[in-house]
Parts: C-alpha cells; structure tokens; sequence
C-alpha cells in the first residue's frame, strides 16, 4: 500500500491539474485513492507558485464528479446481485454496502450531499445511488456541492497545515489527515441543520469512530 501511495502522491506533484482529475475521480469510484493525500499537497504547491490554488479545487471537483457518476451508470447497468457477488474484488463487502444503502433510504438526495464529507462511504454511496436509479440530475448536484466544499476544505487544510516536510512521506500524511477527516466533517457541517448533524452522528455511531 505504502507503494501504491507514494504512486499517486508523485501524480500530485508532477501531473498536475490531470493528475488530481485522474486521482480524484478514482477516489470517488471503488478504488481506494484517499483524497487526503490528493488535494491538501495540490493546495500546498499553489501556495509555492507550482499551482492555481482555484484550479485545484476546480479539478478535484470536477474529478469527483466525474467518478461518481461514472460509478453511478456501472452501478445502475449491473444491478445489486452482480455488485455484491464481484465486489469483494474492490474491497466492497455486502455489509459496506448494506449500510451505503441504509443512508441512502433515509437521507435521501441530502445524504448524497453529506455522504461527500465523509471516509468510506464516499466512495460507496454511487452504487445504491445506481442500483435504486435516482434521478441523475439530482445525484449530480448533490455530488458537486458537496464534492467542491470537501475539495475546498482540504485545500485550505493544505496551505494552512501541511509542510514541506509532511510531503516526504505521503504514507504518514495520509494517515495523519485521515485520522483527522472526521474532525473536519464535523466542523464543517456544524453550522448546517439539524438533519446533517444527526446523519454525521449516526454514521460515526454505526462505524465506531467519535469526533
């Protein structure tokens, strides 16, 4: 995995603006790309000139975007048996997905919104969104409102946290960003209603995490 991270930490630092759609829109499908490691270095080397810090938060959203909908159609096309018989495939248990469901049902077009802003099931919550055939138009928007505020959180959190050293060893920043992913969920949504204040707590009550 280390390997893996250290692959797709040199495409942020020399594919740029590609390279974070290319990341981005894999992170948002089944493979497991951590937008930490994506979008906080981008933003660090728009703070150094390397960059537009704009054009970074443009191309993970989009990116975003562009693999969640791309997962959306596959998922609509195959259908739940085949998703739950191959996923184990793309670590997508039943029991992921099971709960991706459960999220979906009760959020609805607002757990689209909200589930951008959160680990695991980011990149989960297009299939059900495919296999139960929600309207597109809406799962599009919810998908890019909340794709580009979680870009732009992360860009902030780049050119604000990150240091030159941090981006010697993209295996550790990883784990320290992600570890703090659900902090920054939390205080962005704060100021939102009610209903997503609930949704986060229910998810990190379901996955065993506390802010």
């Amino acid at each position: 995995m280390h390997h893996l991270l250290q692959i797709w930490f040199d495409w942020v630092l020399h594919g740029g603006y590609l390279g974070i759609i290319v990341l981005m829109a894999l992170e948002s499908s089944i493979f497991p790309v951590p937008s930490e490691i994506v979008i906080p270095p981008a933003a660090f080397l728009a703070g150094q000139g390397k960059l537009n810090l704009w054009g970074v938060i443009a191309a993970g959203h989009f990116g975003s975007w562009l693999g969640a909908s791309v997962t959306y159609w596959v998922s609509l096309w195959l259908g739940r048996i085949l998703i739950v018989k191959w996923g184990r495939f793309f670590a997508i248990s039943e029991s992921k997905l099971t709960r991706a469901e459960h999220w979906l049902r009760r959020y609805e077009a607002g757990g689209i919104f909200f589930a951008r802003l959160l680990p695991v099931i980011r990149h989960l919550i297009s299939i059900p969104a495919g296999i139960i055939r929600m309207n597109f138009t809406t799962f599009s928007l919810m998908t890019i409102v909340g794709s580009a505020l979680w870009c732009g959180v992360l860009a902030w959190f780049g050119q604000t946290v990150i240091t030159p050293e941090m981006l010697r060893d993209p295996a550790g920043l990883a784990t320290a960003l992600k570890a703090k992913s659900h902090l920054i969920a939390a205080a962005v949504t704060r100021p939102m209603s009610p209903l997503f204040s609930r949704a986060a707590a229910d998810w990190r009550t379901r996955n065993g995490t506390r802010p």
